[in-house]
Protein backbone atom coordinates (compact mmCIF):
# COMPACT_ATOMS: atom_id res chain seq x y z
CA UNK A 1 0.00 0.00 0.00
CA UNK A 2 1.44 3.12 -0.97
CA UNK A 3 2.35 5.81 2.52
CA UNK A 4 0.95 8.88 3.05
CA UNK A 5 2.64 12.20 3.65
CA UNK A 6 2.10 14.29 6.70
CA UNK A 7 3.02 17.38 8.26
CA UNK A 8 3.22 19.10 11.65
CA UNK A 9 4.51 22.44 12.68
CA UNK A 10 6.55 22.31 15.85
CA UNK A 11 6.61 25.05 18.38
CA UNK A 12 9.29 27.25 16.96
CA UNK A 13 7.84 27.18 13.31
CA UNK A 14 9.44 24.29 11.65
CA UNK A 15 7.46 21.99 9.49
CA UNK A 16 8.47 18.44 10.20
CA UNK A 17 7.15 16.21 7.19
CA UNK A 18 6.91 12.69 7.13
CA UNK A 19 5.18 9.63 5.46
CA UNK A 20 3.35 6.64 6.77
CA UNK A 21 2.38 3.36 5.61
CA UNK A 22 -0.56 2.05 7.02
CA UNK A 23 -0.44 -1.45 9.05
CA UNK A 24 -1.06 -2.89 12.68
CA UNK A 25 0.92 -1.34 15.69
CA UNK A 26 3.32 -1.42 17.28
CA UNK A 27 4.49 1.35 14.43
CA UNK A 28 7.97 1.30 13.43
CA UNK A 29 9.54 4.38 13.30
CA UNK A 30 12.59 4.90 10.90
CA UNK A 31 15.06 7.89 11.21
CA UNK A 32 17.70 8.66 8.60
CA UNK A 33 21.09 10.09 8.59
CA UNK A 34 22.75 13.45 7.81
CA UNK A 35 21.98 15.07 4.56
CA UNK A 36 19.30 12.05 3.87
CA UNK A 37 15.91 11.76 4.42
CA UNK A 38 12.90 9.13 4.97
CA UNK A 39 12.43 7.93 1.32
CA UNK A 40 16.16 6.19 1.86
CA UNK A 41 14.66 3.96 4.01
CA UNK A 42 11.43 3.22 1.31
CA UNK A 43 13.09 -0.16 0.58
CA UNK A 44 13.03 -1.25 4.40
CA UNK A 45 9.71 0.11 4.86
CA UNK A 46 8.50 -2.73 2.05
CA UNK A 47 10.12 -5.40 3.92
CA UNK A 48 7.60 -4.58 7.04
CA UNK A 49 4.13 -4.75 5.01
CA UNK A 50 1.73 -5.32 7.01
CA UNK A 51 3.10 -2.96 10.30
CA UNK A 52 2.78 0.74 10.13
CA UNK A 53 5.64 2.00 9.27
CA UNK A 54 6.57 5.86 9.78
CA UNK A 55 9.75 7.36 7.90
CA UNK A 56 10.56 10.83 8.99
CA UNK A 57 12.50 13.79 7.12
CA UNK A 58 14.00 15.12 10.19
CA UNK A 59 14.35 19.00 10.74
CA UNK A 60 16.83 20.56 7.95
CA UNK A 61 16.38 17.89 5.65
CA UNK A 62 13.99 16.52 2.67
CA UNK A 63 10.46 18.02 2.96
CA UNK A 64 10.82 19.43 6.39
CA UNK A 65 11.84 22.96 6.55
CA UNK A 66 15.05 23.49 5.04
CA UNK A 67 16.89 26.20 7.42
CA UNK A 68 15.29 25.37 10.59
CA UNK A 69 15.38 28.07 13.59
CA UNK A 70 16.74 25.33 15.94
CA UNK A 71 19.73 23.00 15.07
CA UNK A 72 20.06 21.56 18.26
CA UNK A 73 19.31 17.74 19.67
CA UNK A 74 16.73 19.08 21.76
CA UNK A 75 14.94 20.16 18.64
CA UNK A 76 15.43 16.91 16.91
CA UNK A 77 14.26 14.92 20.02
CA UNK A 78 11.00 16.73 20.47
CA UNK A 79 10.40 16.70 16.59
CA UNK A 80 10.22 12.77 16.53
CA UNK A 81 8.08 12.74 20.16
CA UNK A 82 5.62 15.12 18.64
CA UNK A 83 5.47 12.56 15.32
CA UNK A 84 5.36 9.51 17.76
CA UNK A 85 2.85 11.06 20.14
CA UNK A 86 0.09 12.09 16.85
CA UNK A 87 0.42 8.65 15.24
CA UNK A 88 0.66 6.22 17.78
CA UNK A 89 -0.99 5.68 21.04
CA UNK A 90 1.35 2.66 22.00
CA UNK A 91 5.52 2.33 22.35
CA UNK A 92 6.87 2.59 19.12
CA UNK A 93 9.78 0.64 17.77
CA UNK A 94 12.40 3.10 16.76
CA UNK A 95 15.18 2.85 14.54
CA UNK A 96 17.85 5.43 13.67
CA UNK A 97 20.95 5.30 11.30
CA UNK A 98 24.19 7.67 11.88
CA UNK A 99 22.45 11.14 12.70
CA UNK A 100 19.40 9.14 13.08
CA UNK A 101 20.33 6.83 15.66
CA UNK A 102 21.92 9.64 17.90
CA UNK A 103 18.96 11.54 17.69
CA UNK A 104 16.33 7.95 18.49
CA UNK A 105 19.06 6.73 21.60
CA UNK A 106 18.54 10.40 22.83
CA UNK A 107 14.12 10.11 22.32
CA UNK A 108 14.51 6.41 23.85
CA UNK A 109 16.41 8.33 27.06
CA UNK A 110 14.25 11.50 26.84
CA UNK A 111 11.21 9.46 26.96
CA UNK A 112 11.19 6.09 27.52
CA UNK A 113 7.45 5.67 27.59
CA UNK A 114 7.36 5.90 23.94
CA UNK A 115 9.99 3.59 23.01
CA UNK A 116 9.56 -0.47 22.88
CA UNK A 117 12.53 -1.65 21.16
CA UNK A 118 15.68 1.34 19.86
CA UNK A 119 17.94 -0.20 16.73
CA UNK A 120 20.89 2.08 16.04
CA UNK A 121 22.41 1.68 12.94
CA UNK A 122 26.08 2.85 12.80
CA UNK A 123 25.51 5.43 15.49
CA UNK A 124 26.95 5.93 18.68
CA UNK A 125 26.92 8.11 21.96
CA UNK A 126 28.45 11.06 20.00
CA UNK A 127 31.64 11.47 17.93
CA UNK A 128 33.63 13.68 15.56
CA UNK A 129 36.16 16.57 14.99
CA UNK A 130 34.80 20.26 14.53
CA UNK A 131 37.20 20.13 11.51
CA UNK A 132 36.49 17.33 9.82
CA UNK A 133 32.99 18.75 9.88
CA UNK A 134 33.87 21.90 8.00
CA UNK A 135 35.41 19.68 5.28
CA UNK A 136 32.12 17.78 4.94
CA UNK A 137 30.39 20.97 4.64
CA UNK A 138 33.40 22.48 2.01
CA UNK A 139 32.24 19.23 0.03
CA UNK A 140 28.39 20.08 0.29
CA UNK A 141 29.07 23.91 -0.92
CA UNK A 142 31.47 22.24 -3.97
CA UNK A 143 28.09 20.86 -5.30
CA UNK A 144 27.56 22.89 -8.46
CA UNK A 145 24.16 23.03 -8.28
CA UNK A 146 21.27 23.01 -9.84
CA UNK A 147 21.93 20.67 -11.28
CA UNK A 148 20.88 20.66 -15.13
CA UNK A 149 20.01 17.13 -15.30
CA UNK A 150 19.18 13.43 -13.06
CA UNK A 151 21.90 12.15 -15.28
CA UNK A 152 23.89 15.25 -14.67
CA UNK A 153 23.90 14.88 -11.01
CA UNK A 154 24.74 11.12 -11.19
CA UNK A 155 28.11 12.47 -13.28
CA UNK A 156 29.00 14.61 -10.42
CA UNK A 157 28.24 12.95 -7.46
CA UNK A 158 29.11 9.11 -8.93
CA UNK A 159 27.31 6.07 -8.50
CA UNK A 160 27.40 4.67 -4.66
CA UNK A 161 24.53 3.97 -3.30
CA UNK A 162 24.80 6.87 -1.19
CA UNK A 163 24.96 9.00 -4.34
CA UNK A 164 21.80 7.68 -5.69
CA UNK A 165 20.27 8.34 -3.08
CA UNK A 166 21.45 11.97 -3.08
CA UNK A 167 20.57 11.80 -6.66
CA UNK A 168 16.89 9.96 -5.81
CA UNK A 169 16.01 13.31 -3.41
CA UNK A 170 17.12 16.13 -5.06
CA UNK A 171 14.44 18.55 -5.78
CA UNK A 172 13.10 19.54 -9.23
CA UNK A 173 12.65 23.53 -9.75
CA UNK A 174 12.22 25.09 -12.90
CA UNK A 175 16.17 26.14 -13.15
CA UNK A 176 17.18 22.70 -12.19
CA UNK A 177 17.81 20.24 -9.19
CA UNK A 178 18.77 20.85 -5.80
CA UNK A 179 19.86 19.20 -2.77
CA UNK A 180 16.80 19.20 -0.30
CA UNK A 181 19.38 20.41 2.36
CA UNK A 182 21.62 23.35 3.19
CA UNK A 183 25.08 23.04 3.62
CA UNK A 184 25.85 25.31 6.73
CA UNK A 185 22.71 23.52 8.41
CA UNK A 186 24.20 20.15 7.92
CA UNK A 187 27.46 21.28 10.18
CA UNK A 188 25.43 22.75 12.66
CA UNK A 189 23.72 19.82 13.01
CA UNK A 190 26.63 17.44 12.76
CA UNK A 191 28.78 19.08 15.43
CA UNK A 192 26.06 19.15 17.87
CA UNK A 193 25.99 15.65 17.09
CA UNK A 194 29.53 15.23 17.86
CA UNK A 195 28.96 15.67 21.70
CA UNK A 196 29.34 13.21 23.38
CA UNK A 197 25.84 11.79 25.40
CA UNK A 198 27.12 9.27 27.66
CA UNK A 199 24.53 9.90 30.17
CA UNK A 200 21.54 10.21 27.85
CA UNK A 201 22.80 6.31 26.41
CA UNK A 202 23.09 4.97 30.12
CA UNK A 203 19.89 5.89 30.85
CA UNK A 204 18.34 4.07 27.94
CA UNK A 205 16.31 1.02 29.15
CA UNK A 206 14.66 -0.33 26.12
CA UNK A 207 16.02 -3.72 24.25
CA UNK A 208 18.89 -1.99 22.26
CA UNK A 209 20.39 -3.56 18.40
CA UNK A 210 23.36 -2.05 17.81
CA UNK A 211 24.72 -2.27 14.50
CA UNK A 212 28.05 -2.05 12.88
CA UNK A 213 29.37 -2.09 9.20
CA UNK A 214 32.81 -3.26 8.60
CA UNK A 215 33.33 -0.67 5.99
CA UNK A 216 31.79 2.01 8.40
CA UNK A 217 33.24 4.97 10.43
CA UNK A 218 34.00 3.57 13.60
CA UNK A 219 36.77 1.85 14.88
CA UNK A 220 36.55 -1.84 16.64
CA UNK A 221 37.66 0.14 19.72
CA UNK A 222 34.44 2.68 19.28
CA UNK A 223 32.43 0.47 18.82
CA UNK A 224 33.29 -2.01 22.00
CA UNK A 225 33.04 1.16 24.24
CA UNK A 226 30.03 2.01 23.19
CA UNK A 227 28.39 -1.21 23.55
CA UNK A 228 30.39 -1.83 27.17
CA UNK A 229 28.73 0.92 28.53
CA UNK A 230 25.53 -0.87 28.42
CA UNK A 231 24.40 -4.39 29.76
CA UNK A 232 21.97 -6.20 27.62
CA UNK A 233 22.96 -5.11 24.15
CA UNK A 234 22.61 -7.23 21.49
CA UNK A 235 25.47 -6.36 18.71
CA UNK A 236 25.53 -7.13 15.02
CA UNK A 237 28.28 -6.85 12.77
CA UNK A 238 27.30 -6.18 8.84
CA UNK A 239 30.07 -7.35 6.60
CA UNK A 240 30.52 -5.79 2.81
CA UNK A 241 29.03 -2.91 3.81
CA UNK A 242 29.75 1.17 4.47
CA UNK A 243 28.53 3.38 7.09
CA UNK A 244 24.91 3.24 5.03
CA UNK A 245 24.21 -0.32 4.94
CA UNK A 246 20.56 -0.32 5.19
CA UNK A 247 21.63 1.16 1.43
CA UNK A 248 24.61 -1.39 0.28
CA UNK A 249 24.17 -4.47 2.52
CA UNK A 250 20.01 -4.47 2.60
CA UNK A 251 19.50 -8.12 2.61
CA UNK A 252 21.75 -8.29 5.78
CA UNK A 253 20.35 -5.45 7.31
CA UNK A 254 16.88 -6.59 7.01
CA UNK A 255 17.38 -10.00 8.36
CA UNK A 256 18.65 -8.38 11.57
CA UNK A 257 16.14 -5.28 12.27
CA UNK A 258 13.03 -8.24 11.63
CA UNK A 259 14.54 -10.40 13.98
CA UNK A 260 14.84 -8.31 16.71
CA UNK A 261 11.91 -6.25 16.26
CA UNK A 262 10.21 -9.18 15.42
CA UNK A 263 10.82 -11.67 18.15
CA UNK A 264 12.96 -9.75 20.47
CA UNK A 265 11.39 -9.49 23.84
Amino acid sequence: MEPSRYEIVVDDGTVVSYLVFPGVGPAVVFLHGLAGSGREFLPTATAFAGRKVILIDQRGHGHSTRVPADTSRAAFVDDVVRVIEAESSEPIDLVGQSMGAHTAMLVASNRPNLVRKLVLLEGNEGSGSAEDNAAMGEYFRSWQTPFATLDAARSALGNSPLAQAWVADLEEREDGFYPRFDPDVMVETINEVSVPRWLEWERVTAPTLVLYADGGMFTEEQKTRFVDRRSGISRVDLFGASHDAHLDAHEQWIEALRKFIEFAN
